[in-house]
């Protein structure tokens, strides 16, 4: 079977299934949006709290949910506003549209990093043909936003907003209330799941590219002068590193995430403690540590915001996608916002290890003088003494009353002070550490590598080989006759089951035995149990694994109490 015939029969499988739909297909459907059916729905809220739980077990990270729709000033602070764009580039024969580093993939090394007058020289000098026509022509690029703009409140009051293009903001929004919660001690984190929006301009490749998508990201904040540090050395995995060019690091292909901070390919700490977190989860998830690789981003494709970024990509029917990107976002965030918002609440405070003293010359107003000479005005000659340079000062001194008045101030009415003071901290802006995982691309990608074609009697068996931390149900009892009592023990267990913590059970009554198991082994339903003539009389019951489909006898009993553990592999 070729890579495309599999791909087409496992787009098929999933469509079928119930896992993943086009959206509004009885109206033609609309690319760049998908469904999730009943089973994936249900794997993707799997992935979801594994994800949760995975960054929670640290201990400072929290959970949180903010608005979908941002205020266009907040996007505005951050440069979504501004930088947000792709080139789109239009053909002059069929007027198609298209994102124009999409058409040169196959002539450019780094698509993505062109400008506009580079993208139009490309288009001219390789006559990159229309997909849609097959003719030579093209408007030149131009960029466009890819946020989906709307308004907030009644006509004469609107204001202007945005769709989220990613959940970051929401985050960074509420770092003063973090800041309280975690009683102002750093480090800690934020993370948040949702829905993000980006106006693609030519959605591609199924669940690779949607205006609508699935979005994980945490916001860890950091003092940069004291980074949280791990003890990295515990993990012997071989990584797959691509780091930048100009970095003179060379692409490797067994190295620890350890070793890559200990010789500074990977320049962060904390950095190099995300990238190590983020391999776990998609090892534990089912992801094949073969088909995982991080790529650190050249200096021309880098984010405005970050210092330093990493690419987690996997490997698929698509070749090697980007799933998730690992930021080191500095104080970018924090410090532009408080600029553009005029707040005083987004810096954290730093003890220093021992008290330092400030020594400096003030200006101190001699108010036994001041006050009987201007009376009324004597409280605003003395702030505006305050306020001046001593080294500045050139007589005559005129200063700015109240009214708008200048008055002389003569050398008798202040004098020059040294004065110490004791300095125990400083505020400043936390620097923020941020993976963001795209869901969907996760989940197309676990789907892909779960998916399995094996022969069976002449015929071609699919198989979706999910582990239990994500498979969309734990498993599905089989009456072999609807009848004779079976059907009734059948809906028992299946209440009993469900009522167990965290386990999901369903029944399935249609057609042959053979065929139930097929339907199961396609939606990756790891345990078949089948109620026979046998469990009439001895309470027992078959379970079938599905990864080689053999069968053991056990109780009813036991099965519920492996089941509720997720210990059945146990009993084989």
């Amino acid at each position: 079977m070729t890579e495309e015939q599999r791909l087409e029969r496992l787009t098929s499988i999933l469509k079928r299934r119930g896992v993943i739909l086009p959206s509004f297909e009885i109206y033609g459907g609309m690319s760049g949006l998908i469904d999730y059916g009943p089973v994936g729905a249900r794997i993707k809220r799997k992935i979801i709290d594994s994800w949760i739980n995975h960054w929670m077990e640290q201990g400072d990270i929290v959970e949180i949910d903010s608005p979908t729709i941002t205020p266009e000033s907040v996007l505005i602070a951050s440069g979504h506003v501004g930088e947000f764009n792709d080139l789109m580039i239009e053909c002059l024969n069929c007027n198609s549209v298209f994102r124009a580093d999409h058409l040169i993939e196959g002539v450019h090394e780094n698509p993505e990093s062109v400008n506009s007058n580079e993208m139009d020289d490309i288009y001219s000098k390789n006559r990159i043909k229309c997909p849609n026509c097959q003719e030579i022509g093209w408007n030149k690029s131009k960029p466009m936003n890819l946020m989906f703009k709307t308004e907030i409140g009644a006509m004469k009051s609107q204001r202007i907003a945005y769709m989220r293009p990613e959940t970051a903001q929401g985050m960074f929004m509420l770092f003063p209330s973090l800041y309280r919660h975690f009683r102002q001690k750093l480090p800690f984190g934020a993370i948040q799941t949702g829905k993000g929006y980006r106006n693609e301009i030519s959605p591609r490749q199924g669940m690779i590219r949607l205006r609508e998508f699935n979005m994980a990201e945490l916001e860890y904040f950091i003092d940069p002068e004291n980074p949280p540090l791990e003890d990295l050395s515990k993990s012997s995995d071989q990584i797959n590193f691509i780091p930048d060019p100009e970095s003179g690091f060379q692409n490797i292909s067994n190295m620890t995430f350890h070793n890559a901070l200990e010789n500074g390919m990977i320049k962060h700490p904390t950095v190099a403690s995300v990238l190590l977190k983020t391999w776990l989860f998609l090892i534990k998830i089912g992801i094949k540590g073969d088909k995982i690789r991080f790529r650190q981003h050249t200096t021309d494709e880098m984010a405005h915001y970050a210092s330093d970024c990493w690419d987690c990509e996997i490997n698929g029917e698509y070749g090697w996608i980007e799933c998730v990107g690992i930021a080191n976002r500095t104080c970018h965030d924090l410090e532009l916002h408080q600029i553009h918002s005029g707040s005083n609440s987004l810096k954290a405070w730093r003890d220093f290890d021992e008290p330092q003293i400030e020594r400096k010359k003030i200006i101190s107003p001699i108010t036994s003088i001041i006050g009987p000479q201007f009376k009324g005005e004597a409280k605003f000659v003395i702030e505006a003494l305050k306020e001046l340079d001593f080294k500045n000062i050139n007589f005559p001194l005129l200063v700015e009353t109240s009214n708008g008045n200048k008055v002389e101030v003569t050398n008798d009415m202040f004098e020059i002070k040294d004065i110490e003071t004791t300095i125990s901290g400083e505020w400043f802006f936390p620097h923020v550490i941020e993976p963001a995982f795209g869901i969907d691309r996760i989940i197309w990608h676990l789907l892909d590598h779960s998916y399995k074609e094996i022969k069976k009697e002449g015929e071609d068996y699919s198989v979706l080989t999910l582990n239990d931390l994500v498979c969309p149900i734990d498993a599905v009892i089989l009456p072999l006759f609807d009848k004779d009592g079976m059907g009734k023990i059948a809906n028992e267990i299946t209440k009993k089951a469900n009522l167990l913590s965290g386990i999901r059970v369903e029944i399935d009554t249609s057609k042959s035995i053979g065929r139930r198991y097929a339907r199961a082994d396609e939606i990756g339903i790891p345990w078949s149990v089948t109620v026979d003539h046998t469990t009439l009389e001895d309470n027992s019951l078959t379970i079938r694994r599905r990864d080689d489909q053999i069968q053991i006898r056990v109780t009813i009993e036991d099965f519920l109490i492996n089941l509720s553990n997720k210990t059945i592999h146990n009993l084989f």
